[in-house]
């Protein structure tokens, strides 16, 4: 039997995808932006940035930023019944209103 294909980016080409007028360089704001313990955040995954990018299946879930670890930080969101931590470059996410 052949194994079976799954991994980290399986099933999310629209996901992971950009709209035309989205291509291109990223902008310095979005990758300089700074998140202060206790922020909300959206997850919006920047596709062009592999590194710390939360799974896609959290793709617009809203979280609290509850640590800062590196230049990465850790949000805190509910799963179903369940709390879980997700640790995300501040390029994956944006500020909540």
């Amino acid at each position: 039997m052949v194994q079976r294909t799954g991994g980290y980016r399986k099933k999310s080409r629209d996901k992971l995808s950009k709209h035309p007028r989205d291509k291109g360089k990223i902008s310095t704001t979005r990758l300089l932006q700074i998140f202060e313990i206790g922020d909300r955040v959206i997850i919006k995954l920047e596709p062009a940035v592999h590194t710390a990018m939360p799974h896609p299946r959290y793709k617009g879930r809203t979280g609290v930023v509850t640590e800062k670890r590196g230049n990465s930080v850790i949000v805190t969101i509910k799963d179903g019944g369940k709390t879980k931590h997700l640790i995300s470059a501040p390029v994956h996410l944006i500020r909540a209103r």
